[in-house]
């Protein structure tokens, strides 16, 4: 396999860093060069080598994801920490071996320099800036506290502020301070934690400077609406480029684009191109060239097999067929047959059960009904984070998408006080097509309201001027199909039953049952790779991105509970229905 130069010294950093840190931890002590050379250098000792070590280590693992990818900023740094770590492993006993390897991995990196030219974050450095202050400061209070805790008991004198301080200083880079304790038990729980302190501040500010560039759509979505204006009924899923955590690349003609949202260093396009097909080649190559200044792995979730064929002749990608998109003509539709008779049933239950639907466009909804959906939905939701990228809008009742339809389904209650139950959210797909973006339902009402949904969102679909309706993404639906033909082999009979498994926390199975009940045609969408190696990081950053997988952000939760909390009024309970 022919290793590129970014990814072999990526590699050996982080071999290095692994060494650095098991060196450190090692519980076997050796006389060592730094007892010559201790008088002349103040603090300087076997304890605290080790501790240079394991920082040295720690902050080479950290660097050797960016190494890989080509970043600049990671260069610099795992330069000055190889250096650092060949000086370290030089003045300790038989470690010429470790010295030999930092210093020529140094040596390398100085003369491959040019091949790291990937950029990182511009932000990154004022937030890494303010990280090494606030946390820094942070964990000097926090180590005078620690170090005043015992100090002057275990002195037995008075011990000045200022010893104190070379105490934290000293401690947080590991190395011994002016003060001694008369318990060893105690003088190492106060090292281990200032080395604590010093290690976190360490690494996080190394995280925050090379973590990946995170965009906004600084274009605006006004650009974008004029090619979704434009491109008429190509893409069900070009409305969702509107979403607010995506950024748009646009082609130099500014005749075509691309929306996508940077995930774990994977930028993930979402849907086919916007615009001309003519001028989706420009779009792609403006991508591509910024997803290798950034060293991004480009991707693209859920490409039409158009879409497919052009991504993988201009961008030379792969393509994998991922599963299908249910839609459904309008004008075909009808609840007579046989086929039909499961959902005709649970529709007609449900009428009778006193259950209505209205139909609306957005802009016709008052500001208090949307504000009471709005709140209805979060409530009906199944977990706690929004779910949805690719085909997900991410928000509801703004005042930018008038023309998205709400279908709303009531109950009358004995007193005759009217709630909402369940409600449908659909974006425009052109100037005569809907696509699905949200289903939600009382979990207590009965069973067949989203059946009902959707009838009466066919049913309504002429008067709306609306010929199809773009339903839900099944994942592997042909997969599913084949397997449960007669004669199907016993690697199909397994794949199945694996998606069928899988289909408990995933809902394989169950969302192409339900998109099956309604005759669709169905319509293969297809994700766009670099190589199969890359797959499994584009597998993450899609888990991410649709929010299966939610990496813990307690900046972010703090932000989102003070809100709560704030606009939360006393004696407030969850909301399961809307009065209307």
């Amino acid at each position: 396999m022919n290793l590129r130069p970014t990814v072999l010294a990526g590699h050996t950093c982080l071999l290095i860093g692994l060494i650095d840190v098991a060196s450190a931890v090692s519980t076997q002590v050796r006389a060592s060069r730094i007892e010559r050379i201790a008088p002349y250098v103040p603090g300087l000792t076997e304890g605290v080598a080790r501790a240079a070590a394991l920082v040295a280590g720690i902050l080479l693992v950290l660097l050797a994801r960016g190494l890989r990818r080509g970043k600049r900023r990671a260069w610099e740094a795992a330069v000055a920490l190889l250096a650092m770590s060949a000086l370290v492993q030089g003045l300790r006993h038989h470690a010429f071996v470790g010295a030999a390897v930092s210093a020529l991995l140094c040596a390398a990196l100085v003369l491959l320099r040019h091949e790291f030219h990937a950029l990182s974050d511009p932000r990154g450095r004022t937030r890494a800036l303010g990280n090494l202050l606030l946390l820094g400061t942070i964990s000097v209070g926090l180590g005078l506290l620690i170090v005043g805790v015992h100090a002057d008991h275990e002195a037995g004198r008075g011990i000045s502020f200022v010893d104190r301080l070379r105490q934290v200083v000293y401690g947080l880079v590991g190395m011994a301070g002016p003060l001694t304790y008369d318990s060893d038990r105690i003088g190492d729980v106060v090292s281990a934690s200032l080395l604590g302190l010093g290690l976190l501040t360490a690494s996080t500010t190394v995280y925050l400077a090379l973590r990946p560039v995170r965009l906004a759509q600084a274009d605006g979505d006004g650009r974008v609406r004029a090619l979704l204006a434009q491109e008429g009924r190509r893409d069900s899923l070009g409305y969702f480029a509107l979403r607010s955590d995506k950024a748009v690349m646009f082609s130099a003609t500014g005749k075509a684009a691309v929306a996508y949202r940077v995930v774990s260093g994977v930028a993930l396009a979402g849907g086919d191109p916007l615009g001309d097909p003519e001028a989706w080649p420009g779009a792609i190559k403006e991508f591509l060239d910024r997803c290798a200044r950034h060293a991004w792995t480009p991707a693209v979730m859920g490409c039409s097999e158009l879409g497919a064929q052009i991504w993988a002749r201009e961008g030379d990608l792969k393509a994998l067929e991922l599963g299908d998109e249910a839609i459904v003509d309008c004008d075909g539709f009808s609840l007579a047959g046989r086929t039909m008779r499961n959902v005709r049933q649970m529709v007609n239950r449900i009428e009778r059960s006193g259950y209505a639907c209205q139909v609306r466009r957005v802009r016709e909804l008052a500001d208090e009904e949307k504000r009471q959906l709005r709140e209805a939905a979060a409530a009906w939701r199944g977990s706690a984070t929004e779910r949805g990228f690719s085909m997900a809008l991410g928000r509801f009742g703004d005042a930018s998408d008038s023309d998205c339809v709400v279908v709303t389904a009531h109950q009358k209650d004995a007193d005759g006080t009217t709630h909402v139950r369940a409600l449908l959210h659909f974006v425009p797909w052109g100037e005569d097509g809907l696509s699905l973006d949200l289903m939600r339902r009382d979990r207590t009402a009965e069973p067949g309201l989203n059946e009902l949904l959707i009838v009466a969102a066919l049913r309504a679909a002429p008067d709306l001027g609306v010929a199809r309706v773009s339903l839900n993404f099944a994942m592997f639906r042909a997969a599913l199909a084949r397997g449960e033909r007669i004669g199907a082999g016993p690697v199909l009979k397994g794949w199945c039953a694996l998606l069928v498994f899988l289909s408990r926390w995933f809902q394989i199975e169950s969302l192409y049952r339900f998109n099956a009940k309604f005759r669709p045609h169905w319509q293969p969408r297809f994700v766009v790779y670099p190589t199969a190696r890359d797959l499994p990081r584009i597998g993450w950053a899609c888990l991410q991105a649709e929010a299966f997988v939610v990496l813990p952000r307690p900046a972010e939760r703090l932000r989102q509970w003070t809100r709560h909390r704030a606009s939360e009024a006393p004696g407030e309970v969850t909301v399961t229905s809307v009065p209307t």
